[in-house]
């Protein structure tokens, strides 16, 4: 017998799975369903646990405010499930897609612009999904077939390994123990921990450079320092709670060329994980793929007003609900909830931001090589013909573009690696492959076209077990 709860937000009114505690075989807690509030708490619980590691290593590596970008990414989380009236469970972390363009733009007009690129690449998002939610998402999958999606995927990866070199430079040992940390982690352990490599590679990494004094506690509360040095009595002292650091976004043009490409990629994400989600749930969820695009659109937005990281579906709260067969909305309102409150506890900010460079850069390179071989993966997993002249270009050319970080401006607006690279990427595919028709050399391109975005792609896919 079930129970539904009726209330005037939407996604909020569950049914009671069975009894509330057990899980028959071959049954799965569906998105308007829940167990017991003691085991949606716990399986939301590992749902903060799961999307941690991502969601503040990207604030620190690109000088965001660890806190605030995990307030916004609880609060997008929220705003997620309402839009999608609770019918997409997903936990809205940091996109790595936006760590290329947010470092270029701190460089030159600082986080403000950093911010007012953000928020406008939310703005794009929403109104993409408006038009998806009009239109249907047929447009994208002709727009970006999978070698077009791969290759903007791993352009990303390898754009950014030089940052991660500049970070690993500053501490080679401490970085080098980090990566094998992660490494070792990922194959080591099983289930929850495997997926958890991420995190538990920062803190074995942690760990060395706190040894070889590498940390620096100069921003950390001095009382929260004398605590940890042994007087007790300065925990009396410590502000345990605090709102996090805001900043308002500035607009600057320059900034436009930098943002909006990472669109295609975060439109990418979010379709692949809603085509994912209806795969495991055995529900048509395609007519709320517009929505489940304007609400990462929307989350993005708040982020960007405030000094938040630009959100994404994530992968890694995929895993999760793989292994225990709850995809419960209830539980991700547990994860946005916590998440939020994990935010407002002062001290864990304060620690978070004392993760030094050779940890960073450690981190950076095995996420950095990972993103661009889930590009390549994108390519395998459909199949993608590389003895078709076209697809070789598609993948090529846009790479190198993207390693060597072609740069062009044209007046205040500045394309470098990332942005020029992708859209070489389209106008090849688009362009050769017209030519290809008009000429009747076309190899069969089109086939291409119906499997886009067939195998789901996120960014933050980094220590799924598939």
């Amino acid at each position: 017998m079930t129970t539904r709860n009726k209330t005037l937000i939407p996604g909020l009114g569950w049914s009671l799975h069975g009894d509330g505690r057990t899980i028959r075989p071959g049954d799965v807690v569906a998105p308007d369903e829940r167990l017991s509030w003691g085991r949606s708490i716990g399986i939301g619980m590992q749902h903060v646990v799961a999307m941690f590691g991502a969601t503040f290593l990207v604030p620190l590596i690109t000088g965001f405010p660890p806190s605030t970008t995990l307030l916004f990414s609880g609060i997008g989380t929220l705003l997620f499930l309402i839009i999608t009236a609770g019918r997409v469970p997903s936990y809205l972390g940091s996109s790595f897609a936006f760590i290329a363009p947010v470092t270029a733009a701190m460089g030159s007009y600082g986080m403000g612009g950093a911010l007012g690129g953000i928020l406008a690449t939310g703005a794009l998002l929403f109104l993409v999904g408006v038009v998806v939610h009009c239109a249907g998402a047929r447009w994208i999958q002709l727009l970006m077939p999978p070698v077009v999606t791969g290759s903007i995927v791993a352009l990303i990866g390898l754009n950014l390994a030089p940052a991660a070199w500049d970070n690993v430079d500053a501490a080679p040992l401490t970085a080098t123990i980090t990566i094998v940390a992660m490494l070792l982690a990922g194959v080591f352990f099983r289930g929850m921990l495997g997926r958890l490599s991420i995190l538990l590679g920062v803190v074995v990494g942690y760990a060395v450079a706190l040894l070889r004094g590498e940390v620096d506690f100069s921003s950390v509360d001095p009382a929260l320092r004398a605590a940890a040095g042994g007087d007790l009595s300065s925990l009396l002292q410590v502000q345990w709670f605090a709102w996090p650091e805001f900043s308002s976004p500035e607009f600057h043009i320059g900034v436009l060329g930098l943002f909006l490409p990472v669109v295609l990629v975060l439109v990418a994400e979010n379709v692949g994980h809603v085509k994912s989600v209806a795969l495991m749930t055995k529900r048509d969820l395609d007519p709320v793929t517009g929505r489940a695009l304007m609400a990462d659109g929307v989350a993005t937005m708040f982020a960007g007003s405030g000094g938040g990281s630009g959100t994404t579906t994530y992968a890694e709260n995929i895993g999760v609900m793989a292994s225990s067969r709850v995809y419960s909305t209830a539980a991700y309102w547990v994860a946005g909830t916590g998440a939020i409150l994990l935010a407002l506890i002062s001290p864990v900010g304060q620690l978070i931001a004392t993760v030094p460079e050779g940890v960073l850069g450690g981190a950076g390179t095995v996420l950095y090589g990972m993103i661009g071989i889930l590009g390549v993966r994108i390519w395998v997993q459909n199949r993608v013909d590389f003895s078709n002249p076209i697809n070789l270009a598609v993948a090529g050319v846009p790479l190198i573009i993207a390693i060597a970080n072609f740069t062009m401006v044209f007046g205040e607006v500045v394309f470098e690696g990332i942005a020029l690279g992708s859209f070489a990427a389209l106008a090849i595919h688009h362009g050769m492959s017209a030519v290809a028709r008009w000429r009747g050399t076309d190899v069969g391109h089109e086939d291409e076209d119906d499997a886009a975005l067939a195998t789901p792609v996120n960014l933050e896919d980094l220590e799924d077990r598939g």
